[in-house]
């Protein structure tokens, strides 16, 4: 059996490692002409980890990351609201990194090369379209900026990995469209001191009144202790148009929505202001669908559960995706491409679709929208009074089952 896999995103290139792994044959296509480190932070839950781990990349991504020692949470005002220990210091076997998005992908992108050949791994290879038949798929390509056009590529299965704007997902579903509620988000990389124990993830607020996530992604990069710490801030505005998709925003523009958050421990706007670029993103997913493979074709990570990017899980459940599909197919290499497609799309469609509805209704921030609840948005004299932690934990319990790194990745 042979795999053309579309996208050498994360989810494409966890894949290709993860097929290579089992022993079986398959081939990258990734659209643009040259990878390069480009984007914000990401962070890497114990349930990625666990894939990523899996993978042998681990160590590697150890050494460019910042492994997070706790998760806090603040309202707008910021009041302390919750806070839990993470990864290892919570008791898992694997850490929580928090890393720039270009290093990890630098990383499985090397480790694909080195592992498949460079002559399996494309770039400057867009899909155009992909045809199945009774014997076997073919991919077809866009023609280059010069002209020319990349043969099209042949295989047993075509797995579609491009992401949220998917080309293979469009052919199945060509009326469909991202939706909006109202949420714009931005996103930067500032320059600035440790905040709280420098291996913090804070979320402060909510979308209503506007929130902000933060965490660091490199540290001491000057020898006097500055790090690289990640932020996205977002709001929802019913008026607002969609954001456009990686168009660079002002920083300035940003810091004015949140002027007034200047803590004892933290002084927002000067951390927006201190990034060097701005990225704007439109908050969108899509509504689950009734399926993911068509014939010998079936999709993978966010081409086939687009979700908002809350509780870091888009690229973690692309790699579960990916490690469920090897390990199908490479428990059946004779068996039936369609109806091995089918059995990856059984088990994993409706668990990913929960996520993408949990990260509609009760994402991890779930937690201070119910504070700001029983304080009627309001200053508090302590979280106690509103509600007990263990009632708070209860919540933050919940996503984690939904999600999938509760105790079965510690």
């Amino acid at each position: 059996m042979k795999v053309a896999i579309i996208g050498g995103g994360i989810g494409g290139l966890s894949l290709a490692l993860a097929l290579h792994q089992r022993g079986i044959a398959c081939e990258v296509f990734e659209g643009v002409p040259e990878v390069r480190e480009v984007g914000v932070g990401i962070t890497l839950l114990p349930h990625a980890m666990k894939e990523l781990s899996d993978l042998g990349v681990q160590p590697a991504l150890e050494a460019l990351a910042i492994e997070n020692l706790e998760s806090v949470f603040f309202n707008r005002h910021g009041q302390y609201v919750y806070r839990e220990p993470r990864g290892r210091h919570a008791g898992y076997s694997l850490p929580e990194l928090g890393i720039h998005r270009g290093k990890l992908h630098r990383v499985l992108y090397e480790a694909a090369v080195e592992r498949l050949g460079a002559a399996a791994v494309h770039v400057n290879h867009r899909c155009e379209r992909v045809e199945s038949s009774d014997s076997g798929v073919t991919v077809h390509f866009c023609a280059q900026a010069d002209g020319y056009r990349p043969a099209a590529a042949q295989a047993d299965i075509a797995i579609g990995c491009d992401g949220v704007n998917s080309t293979v997902r469009r052919q199945f579903y060509p009326h469909e469209k991202p939706a909006f509620g109202g949420i714009n988000t931005w996103r930067g990389v500032s320059r600035f001191r440790p905040i709280l124990s420098g291996k913090s993830y804070i979320r402060i607020g909510t979308v209503e009144t506007g929130k902000m996530v933060i965490y660091p992604i490199a540290d001491d990069i000057d020898g006097q202790g500055t790090q690289l710490v990640n932020w996205v801030a977002e709001i929802r505005d019913p008026a607002m148009q969609m954001n456009d998709w990686n168009k660079t925003g002002d920083a300035a523009t940003v810091a004015a929505l949140f002027q007034d958050w200047r803590f004892d421990w933290l002084d927002v706007p000067a951390l927006i202001a201190a990034a060097e670029t701005v990225f704007e993103y439109p908050m969108v997913d899509k509504d689950p669908v009734p399926r993911w493979s068509f014939g010998r074709i079936s999709l993978l990570g966010d081409a086939a559960h687009p979700m908002y990017p809350r509780g870091s899980n888009g690229s973690a459940q692309a790699m579960r995706d990916a490690r469920a599909l090897a390990d199908i197919l490479a428990a059946h290499p004779e068996g039936d491409p369609e109806a091995l497609l089918q059995q990856y799309e059984a088990q994993r469609l409706p668990a990913t679709s929960k996520i993408v509805l949990t990260n509609r209704s009760t994402p991890p921030d779930y937690i201070i929208m119910k504070a700001d609840e029983l304080s009627g948005g309001q200053p508090f004299t302590h979280i106690d009074d509103l509600i007990s932690q263990e009632e708070l934990r209860a919540i933050a319990r919940n996503y984690e089952q939904v999600a999938g790194f509760a105790n079965p990745v510690r």
